[in-house]
């Protein structure tokens, strides 16, 4: 993507939070821009690996999170503040992408919080990775020497981490390497960020100063593939897609399932 696309797409976005709380088209984002709607769609989809109407609909979602960490009492008035009119809509998409409701994300985000903090000091373990079974991903990481925080890997199935992987893991204090086993046959895409550590709850759910890594080709999954990729940490760029996934209730669900084994 040349400089000149990336600025009009960076601008976009700008745009597109700005006026979250009006029913945006492709057609008014391009005309904003100075395109026509197919090719903005094209440069748009290339610089961010997503529809418009997919980011648009991910930059909602993020900001009815923000909403319900700063005001959750507002929680019936958060959906209409962010575009989407009508409660039952946020609620559904909020789940799509988040992975719990509305008032189960604002009831627990405190308690999640606390949890991730627990491995500041301590090392993050998991049996699957010793178990030695296929499929696999061998990962390695290269972070920023400055960088202190939590690391989550997953397997995606789209260029963007607004839903569920079909598996992760995650790393902490020095260490780089990790293996991503239980992957169900498929075709993934290998994301990554870089979390630092934060005594507000936050920032551990608006990732938009997190750091951001990702595989350039998709990895395609097997019974038998086992193989070894390597990941550079980067700092966000403007046309970054949020982060909307909750990557603290993954690694607690992760735990709580090693754990149970």
């Amino acid at each position: 993507m040349n400089e000149e696309h990336g600025e009009i797409i960076a601008q976009a976005i700008q745009y597109m939070k700005e006026h979250l709380d009006e029913p945006l088209t492709t057609r008014q984002l391009a005309d904003q821009a100075g395109y026509s709607p197919f090719h903005f769609s094209r440069i748009f989809k290339k610089a961010t690996g997503i529809s418009v109407r997919q980011y648009l609909s991910a930059l909602r979602v993020e900001s009815g999170k923000s909403e319900l960490l700063k005001a959750p009492s507002l929680l019936v008035k958060i959906g209409m503040h962010v575009g989407l009119t009508s409660p039952g809509t946020f609620n559904t998409r909020f789940k799509q992408f988040v992975g719990l409701s509305p008032s189960k994300f604002r009831s627990v985000s405190e308690s999640l919080h606390q949890y991730v903090n627990q491995y500041r000091h301590k090392p993050l373990s998991f049996k699957d990775e010793k178990s030695g079974r296929l499929p696999r991903v061998h990962c390695r990481i290269e972070a920023p020497s400055a960088f202190h925080g939590i690391i989550y890997v997953g397997l995606f199935p789209r260029p963007v981490p607004d839903q569920k992987p079909a598996a992760g893991t995650a790393v902490n204090l020095k260490r780089r390497t990790c293996v991503i086993t239980g992957i169900p046959p498929g075709t993934y895409y290998v994301l990554a960020a870089g979390i630092p550590w934060s005594l507000n709850p936050k920032d551990y759910y608006l990732l938009n100063h997190s750091l951001r890594g990702k595989l350039d080709t998709p990895v395609h999954i097997n019974e038998t593939t086992d193989i070894s990729v390597a990941i550079t940490l980067r700092e966000p760029q403007p046309y970054d897609p949020p982060i909307v996934v909750n990557l603290p209730l993954l690694l607690f669900e992760k735990d709580r399932s090693n754990s149970a084994k």
